[in-house]
């Protein structure tokens, strides 16, 4: 029983209850402008991104250029709007320019990858919205990391474990990776089951887990070359916007070429 103490309040404390209400309004807003669409989800997409330049100039060491990497970016989320071009090679050139542009500026590439990080991801989201099952197939991709993120979680506090790369990632083990694959698994067979969810895209979703922590570890050395815990201080108990899409970073733009891929034939 007092071994057993620590890792109870480690999954229902006070940090817990946090992330939990940080969680639940951080999911409420995303599903309504999902939900939504069109304008909506462009314009929080935007803010995120340029949110997510902010903090990369913070943990690249670059923030007397911030608002230049920001404006930078602001002409390809432009471009990706209902009003312009949206996500299409046209965007995709834009989003290219404004990395050079300020690798040239900065004489470097560091800022410069920003622009692609933030980028991509919101044009593939706006691309799977777009679609005719554009809301099933947005809302799981996101959802995906959401289960892998919780099931990871709760496996890695519960079960514990060996560790995958402590240099790195201290807290994150080969238990909370299982349990991250299971809970992405079991949640896309659901939407198969009950919103028919193209099989392929239920077989890709342990996967998909992989990769989205592989996301977060790539954001948890950012973070350790930086010197910092969290990317940001701007959701109470995850951090910055960072900190909480850092998997969805590479999930979105892999979903929305395997449906790219698929456009010509009917998935599932």
């Amino acid at each position: 029983m007092v071994a057993a103490e620590p890792v109870k309040r480690s999954l229902f404390g006070q940090d817990l209850a946090i992330r939990t209400v940080s969680g639940i309004v951080l999911v409420a807003i995303a599903g309504t402008a999902l939900w939504l669409g069109g304008i909506a989800f462009w314009l929080l997409l935007m803010a995120g991104a340029l949110a997510m330049q902010h903090e990369w100039a913070g943990l690249v060491g670059r923030m007397e250029r911030r608002r230049l990497s920001m404006l930078a970016l602001m002409a390809p989320l432009s471009m990706l709007s209902p009003f312009a071009d949206g996500p299409g090679f046209l965007s995709l050139g834009f989003i290219i320019g404004g990395a050079f542009f300020i690798a040239t500026i900065d004489r470097g590439f560091r800022l410069a990858w920003g622009v692609l990080y933030c980028a991509v991801p919101v044009m593939a989201l706006l691309y799977l919205r777009q679609q005719e099952n554009g809301l099933l197939l947005a809302f799981w991709t996101m959802a995906t990391v959401w289960a892998t993120d919780i099931g990871a979680y709760f496996a890695g506090r519960g079960i514990g474990g060996p560790k995958i790369a402590p240099s790195i990632s201290p807290s994150k083990t080969w238990a909370g990776l299982a349990g991250g694959m299971t809970a992405a698994l079991l949640f896309a067979m659901l939407l198969r089951e009950h919103l028919d969810l193209p099989y392929i895209l239920v077989l890709a979703s342990a996967p998909l887990a992989i990769v989205a922590q592989m996301g977060d570890f790539l954001e948890s050395w950012m973070k350790r070359q930086a010197g910092v815990k969290d990317s940001g201080t701007l959701i109470p108990g995850h951090g910055g916007i960072l900190d909480r899409v850092d998997g969805l970073v590479p999930v979105a733009p892999i979903v929305a070429t395997l449906v790219a891929a698929n456009a010509f034939w009917a998935l599932g």
